[in-house]
């Protein structure tokens, strides 16, 4: 069995942005909290996924309800640290967004209906489907190591087009055929 110390760094050796996945409680205020687990899953549709400690108190209110996903910016840490079971005086400021309450500052805000919801392990995987996003344009709050981090300079000219096997951005285009190169052949049984 693997040691959840060396899972956990492993994990955590993946930079990641910083959430706030945001909804309305049953009596109808806002209630937030701090995820590191947020995935972009698919444009058309267009969904995201976050992953939630199934204990977490926003999983009873978020089963079924819309919700937002709060980008945090980089000037964000206090928000990240109250959202996170550390309350910060003044509070963050919240405003009503397109589906559910959202946080004023934010890098970008994500607003979804409830789409789907998976059993995760100890954790619940929650599906979205985008109906509005805000972006402002602030250089987001990063997650790596354990310890909250900005991003350091920019390392290269070129927009990376994620694997460049998109028919609209890279190698081959949508007429693009391939011919196998060796018939499919069955592994014996051993």
């Amino acid at each position: 069995m693997l040691a959840p110390d060396l899972l956990r760094d492993a994990f955590n050796s993946f930079a990641s942005g910083v959430t706030v996945v945001t909804c309305a409680r049953e009596d109808g205020a806002p209630h937030g909290a701090t995820i590191s687990a947020f995935t972009a899953v698919s444009t058309e549709p267009a969904l995201c996924q976050v992953t939630l400690t199934r204990t977490a108190k926003v999983c009873a209110h978020l089963d079924g309800r819309p919700f937002a996903v709060n980008v945090l910016a980089a000037d964000q840490l206090r928000t990240a640290l109250h959202f996170a079971g550390r309350p910060r005086d003044p509070e963050p400021e919240w405003a009503q967004g397109s589906v559910a309450p959202v946080l004023t500052g934010c890098a970008a805000t994500i607003s979804c209906l409830p789409w789907r919801t998976y059993d995760g392990g100890d954790h619940v995987i929650v599906i979205g489907e985008v109906v509005d996003a805000v972006v402002s344009g602030a250089a987001p709050l990063v997650y790596h190591g354990g310890r909250f981090r900005e991003l350091s300079a920019q390392l290269s000219d070129g927009h990376w087009q994620g694997s460049m096997d998109s028919p609209e951005l890279g190698w081959f285009d949508a007429s693009t055929t391939f011919t196998r190169l060796r018939p499919h052949q069955q592994r014996a049984a051993s």
